[in-house]
């Protein structure tokens, strides 16, 4: 049985990005082994599978695997039924996908922003990186390898910094789904040991429903250099804005201009959904201020949920005119006071029989 990672986390499958950074910062800050010397072994053990988690909950591609076939299967350890590993754990880069854990001190040093970071600002009575401590009284000990003490050499070569760009999307390629290639350069050393530039092209394949924010990772994808292992390059969903809808979290938001009149006689709102198709959808209601006509599932795909999507939210902008005449005015009065003496008359004629 492999490792639980929510159990780790101690939080919920269906934990959101803001819940697994406020789970890893209690638990690292609890368990950093700077602040625990006298359980020190214990401590190391616990925050290497605190960052571990985090590492691979906070990043959808890994998170994904993670959620279909366990920990064995994110370390390529078995095959799913019926699929080959290749096929089914294969990294957006074409290479065969393995989960090589990062340093937890890394992740904590990226976590908390280095040593200028808030976290580093004080607080706990630390002193900066000027004099080379960390705020748990170690020297170094957010840059050292994990394991290594103060002066000793590390467990294995450290891991350069994660490189993030942004990847723009448009909301149609977010609602339908797209496949994007990125070139990239970057330095890597030939069979002599030398240092060569290269150019290389990563797919990446844009599931349906995917958010601002989702991140996509291609293991070891930077400069190669002596001792260091290369960093992780990842990709992160940035949204474009769209010249019909917004959105909100799954739902879309379309905001329909309309007359006085057909705000208080009925109209119809006809549009183009992000798939091309055409939705003709009749308002039958009296838009009221705060009125919304909500179209049930015509809205963003859930990237988890196959099948299912968000709702449609049409919000209206009344145009009122900008003067009547005096005839106008007069007419108006009589049509919105009719639904009164109507009213009027049928009590009347109620009363007499």
């Amino acid at each position: 049985m492999g490792v639980d990672y929510y159990g780790v986390l101690k939080v919920g499958k269906n934990a959101s990005e803001n819940d697994l950074k406020k789970a890893y910062h209690k638990l690292a800050m609890k368990w950093h082994p700077d602040k625990n010397p006298n359980n020190n072994k214990e401590a190391e053990a616990k925050f290497k599978q605190i960052s571990e988690a985090y590492e691979v909950l906070s990043d959808p591609q890994k998170r994904e695997i993670f959620d279909q076939y366990g920990e064995e299967g994110l370390k390529g350890q078995v095959s799913p039924p019926g699929a080959g590993v290749a096929t089914s754990f294969a990294n957006w880069g074409g290479s065969e996908f393995r989960f090589n854990p990062r340093n937890p001190e890394d992740i904590f040093a990226e976590f908390f922003g280095g040593s200028s970071g808030p976290f580093f600002a004080g607080g706990l009575g630390s002193r900066t990186a000027a004099t080379g401590f960390s705020p748990f009284g170690r020297q170094n000990s957010v840059f050292r390898s994990f394991g290594a003490e103060p002066g000793g050499s590390s467990t294995g070569p450290r891991k350069a910094a994660a490189i993030e760009n942004r990847l723009p999307c448009s909301l149609e390629e977010l609602y339908n789904g797209c496949s994007r290639r990125m070139k990239i350069s970057r330095t890597i050393a030939d069979s002599s040991g030398r240092s060569m530039p290269v150019e290389e092209m990563l797919t990446i394949d844009v599931k349906q429903g995917w958010k601002k924010g989702t991140k996509i990772t291609f293991p070891e994808k930077g400069n190669e250099q002596p001792n260091v292992l290369p960093a992780d390059v990842i990709f992160v969903i940035d949204e474009k804005p769209h010249a019909v809808f917004k959105r909100d979290g799954n739902d879309l938001i379309l905001t329909q201009k309309v007359s006085l009149a057909d705000a208080l006689t009925g109209c119809t709102v006809t549009l183009n959904t992000l798939d091309g198709r055409t939705l003709t959808i009749p308002i039958t209601d009296i838009i009221t201020p705060g009125y919304d006509k909500v179209v049930p599932r015509e809205g963003m795909p859930f990237a988890k949920e196959p099948g299912n999507r968000g709702n449609l939210r049409i919000k209206f902008d009344v145009r009122f005119p900008s003067r009547l005449s005096t005839e106008q005015k007069a007419g108006m009065k009589k049509i919105l006071a009719a639904p009164r003496h109507v009213q009027d008359f049928e009590c009347v004629s109620l009363h007499r029989n």
